[in-house]
């Protein structure tokens, strides 16, 4: 597989990396055995960025990676390993976010532990926490850097802004962001930046999550999930209009010999050398299909031909409710 590089002065990695939120039962329910399969796929397909983070499944996806790292311990140097912290909630139960130095390494602490490292590759703050500037966000994070628990720190879900003020007091390797075909708003701005700046723009949900696939997650599922049941895309009419707009980009995928999930993953890879999508699954064969995009190579007329099945705003209902969108910096 093709390489790109984390971050300016970053290791190089496998063009599409891996998202670990589907070993925490995100998107429906999975074992350490079927997780440990997703990461014997990564190595055979060369699948060298894993992604995951404390709260997904409460630390469940980290231990499942730790479990197979304790079993191989050889596999660590396949692997570059990405974590994040600052989601938590209040005495009342809400969510809300927490930057500060002291919060960011106990839960890097807890992070190391499940994961069995002395040292994660890159650490992010999963949101930005309003009480604290982007500069002070930068100096904690970058705190753990000079302490040797990480190697480079990155930010999730901000505003360009937020990432230029930030990178003036610490090197930013890499900003995570929602960003498919049907997620295009990191193209007003962040991607732009990013670029200048020398920093990876690693996309998240890169097969909208599952809308650009060829079996797209099904309605039984979708009730059963609290996550996409109160998602405005899952939710009709728009998810019927989405399913109807979307078979188009399938019979387009099919046309041009290919999966759609791997057509997705392809449009993103064209979008800049910087742009790394971390697809998750828990399925292999579902791994393989978004892998095959590293393979592609999109001309000019196929990615006008994508254009015209998917255009600008082609989806009905925000990406998130409005209880999802708290803690994503708007920006535009």
């Amino acid at each position: 597989m093709e390489k790109r590089r984390l971050g300016a002065n970053g290791p190089e990695v496998g063009a599409i990396g891996y998202g670990g939120m589907s070993f925490a039962d995100m998107y429906g329910p999975t074992n350490e055995t079927e997780s440990h399969a997703i990461l014997d796929a990564c190595r055979d397909l060369g699948v060298t960025l894993l992604d995951t983070a404390n709260v997904y499944g409460m630390g469940k996806s980290e231990s499942a990676i730790g479990t197979y790292l304790k079993a191989d311990p050889g596999a660590r140097d396949e692997f570059v390993i990405a974590t994040k912290a600052t989601i938590t909630t209040d005495p009342e139960g809400n969510r809300t976010f927490d930057n500060s130095a002291e919060h960011l390494e106990a839960e890097l602490d807890k992070s190391l532990q499940r994961l069995g490292l002395e040292y994660v590759d890159l650490f992010y703050a999963h949101r930005r926490d309003p009480r604290f500037t982007p500069e002070e966000t930068a100096a904690n994070l970058g705190r753990l850097v000079e302490k040797g628990k990480a190697r480079a720190i990155g930010l999730s879900e901000v505003a360009p802004s937020t990432l230029r003020r930030a990178s003036k007091v610490f090197p930013i390797a890499a900003v995570q962001s929602e960003y498919s075909l049907s997620t295009r708003f990191p193209d007003l701005g962040l991607v732009q930046t990013c670029a200048e700046l020398g920093v990876a723009m690693v996309a998240f949900s890169p097969v909208g999550r599952s809308l650009l696939t060829d079996n797209p997650i099904s309605r039984e599922q979708i009730a059963n999930l609290p996550f996409l049941a109160g998602n405005p895309r899952f939710m009709e009419p728009n998810l019927t209009e989405n399913l109807r707009i979307t078979e188009g980009f399938r019979k387009l995928a099919a046309e041009m010999g290919t999966t759609a999930a791997g057509l997705a993953n392809a449009w993103l890879l064209s979008r800049g050398s910087h742009v790394i999508p971390i697809p998750g699954t828990r399925s292999v064969d579902h791994l393989r299909e978004c892998l095959s995009g590293a393979a592609l190579n999109l001309t000019q007329s196929d990615l006008e031909r994508i254009e015209a099945v998917l255009p600008v705003g082609w989806a009905h209902g925000d990406r998130y409710s409005a209880e999802q969108w708290n803690g994503p910096e708007r920006y535009c």
